[in-house]
C-alpha cells in the first residue's frame, strides 16, 4: 500500500485494554468528568441570510453547498471564485423542506458547484446575500489528511473536539453517524447546523446515519425515519449509483475510495444496499485506487457488553463482500470509546481482513463508555 498516505483520527479519551490470559480489563488512573453541557445555538427565525452552511464532496472536481433560509424567496444559488469578494462563477441548485408534526423546516438549498481545482481555496456566497464563506478542496493525489470522528453531538466537549481537529488542517472530515443527537427534536437539528457551521463550511464533511438520526412515529402517524437527516445532509448517493442517501461512496485524492454504509438501512442479500455495495466494490481498480475505506455506525467488532450483537446481522450479511474486496479499514461509531482490532475476518485474525476501529465519542451528551468491556478468548485481535 502507498506509504505516503496519512490519516487523522480524533478521539477525546483513550481506553486502555489490558490482556491477561483470556481477560480484558479497563484500566486508567485518569477519571474524566461527566459529559459536557449541551450547547444550544439560537436558530434565526427571520431574515434572509443563509445559515447552517456546510460543504460535501459530490463527484470529481465538484462540491455540494447546502444552506437554509427562512425567507422562501431566497434563490438556490452560489457565487464562487478564488479571490475574496470576487465571484467569477455562479451555480444554481434546488431546494426542499419537510414537516415533522408541528415543525416545518426552513428552505433547504443544495447547489453543486464546479469544476474546481484541487488543493485550492475558494470563496463563496450563498443565495446572493449574506456572509462570505471559504473552503479548500482536497488534493489531487496523496498524501491526504482525514479527520475521523463519531457520535459528535453538540456539547462543550464537542467544541473541544472540533477546535482540536481544526488545528490539523485536515482535507476531509468523515463522520460515521450520530450527528446532532436530535432524536426527533427538530430544533436541535437547527442548533447543530449553526453550531458546526464555521467548521463544516470550510472543509467537506462526509457523513452517514446513526441511531440518533432516526425519527420515530407517534400516535399511529407514520414518519419517514430519517426525514431530517435526508433533507439536511444530502450526500452523493445518486452520483455513486446508490438508491438511498443512507449509503453511498466517493473518491478522493485519486487513490482513496470511501464507502459509507447504512447500519439502519436494509442490508440483506436482496436489499438495494447489498446489491449496490457489491457493484460498487467490483468497480474499484486497486492498481489505480490502492486505499479502500468503509464507514458505518454500529461496529461489527467490539468488546463492550452493552452493545454486543448490534452490528452482528449486518456483519454476517456483508462482511464477505468487504473481505473479498480487501478493504483496508472499517471505521465505526456508536460505542463511546476507542477500540482497534488487528486485521480480522469472521471472528478470526486474518492478514487479508480489514482493520476495525471504533471511534464513538466526539463529545456527545451521553459521555464515554468506560465500563462493561467483556471477556474475550482472542486477545490477539487487538493490534
Amino acid at each position: 500500500m502507498t506509504s505516503s498516505w496519512t490519516f487523522f483520527a480524533q478521539v477525546l479519551t483513550a481506553i486502555f485494554l489490558l490482556c491477561v490470559s483470556n481477560r480484558i480489563a479497563v484500566a486508567s488512573e485518569y477519571t474524566r468528568p461527566g459529559p459536557g453541557r449541551i450547547v444550544l445555538t439560537k436558530y434565526k427565525l427571520s431574515g434572509s441570510s443563509p445559515q447552517q452552511v456546510h460543504v460535501s464532496a459530490v463527484e470529481a472536481n465538484h462540491m455540494n453547498i447546502a444552506y437554509i433560509t427562512i425567507d422562501s424567496s431566497i434563490p438556490s444559488k452560489v457565487e464562487f471564485g478564488k479571490v475574496s469578494g470576487k465571484y467569477n462563477a455562479v451555480a444554481s441548485g434546488d431546494s426542499s423542506h419537510y414537516t415533522y408534526f408541528d415543525y416545518t423546516s426552513g428552505k433547504i438549498h443544495n447547489v453543486k458547484i464546479g469544476p474546481l481545482e484541487p488543493d485550492t481555496l475558494y470563496y463563496y456566497r450563498c443565495g446572493g446575500a449574506g456572509n462570505e464563506f471559504s473552503f479548500k478542496t482536497a488534493p489531487a493525489s496523496l498524501p491526504i489528511v482525514f479527520a475521523v470522528v463519531g457520535d459528535l453531538g453538540q456539547t462543550e466537549d464537542t467544541t473541544s473536539t472540533l477546535k482540536h481537529i481544526s488545528k490539523s488542517n485536515y482535507d476531509t472530515l468523515l463522520l460515521p453517524g450520530d450527528l446532532s443527537y436530535a432524536d426527533g427534536t427538530q430544533s436541535l437539528w437547527d442548533s447543530f447546523g449553526l453550531f458546526i457551521q464555521s467548521y463544516a463550511s470550510s472543509r467537506p464533511w462526509m457523513v452517514t446515519e446513526g441511531n440518533h438520526e432516526r425519527e420515530k412515529s407517534h400516535d399511529h402517524q407514520q414518519i419517514e425515519p430519517f426525514i431530517a437527516y435526508s433533507h439536511r445532509w444530502r450526500m452523493p448517493y445518486r452520483e455513486s449509483g446508490s438508491t438511498s442517501n443512507l449509503h453511498y461512496s466517493f473518491d478522493v485524492a485519486g487513490a482513496v475510495h470511501v464507502i459509507m454504509l447504512g447500519s439502519y438501512a436494509h442490508f440483506g442479500p436482496q436489499s438495494d444496499q447489498y446489491k449496490w455495495l457489491a457493484s460498487d466494490l467490483a468497480k474499484v481498480d486497486r492498481s489505480v485506487t490502492p486505499w479502500l475505506i468503509v464507514l458505518l455506525h454500529a461496529p461489527w467488532y467490539n468488546t463492550n457488553e452493552a452493545h454486543q450483537g448490534e452490528g452482528e446481522d449486518m456483519r454476517k450479511a456483508m462482511e464477505a463482500l468487504l473481505y473479498g474486496a480487501r478493504v483496508d479499514i472499517v471505521y465505526a461509531g456508536h460505542v463511546h470509546a476507542y477500540e482497534r482490532f488487528t486485521r480480522i475476518y469472521n471472528n478470526v485474525a486474518d492478514s487479508c481482513g480489514p482493520v476495525y476501529i471504533t471511534i464513538g465519542d466526539g463529545g456527545n451528551r451521553e459521555g464515554l463508555a468506560l465500563e462493561d468491556f467483556i471477556l474475550t478468548t482472542n486477545p490477539h485481535f487487538f493490534s
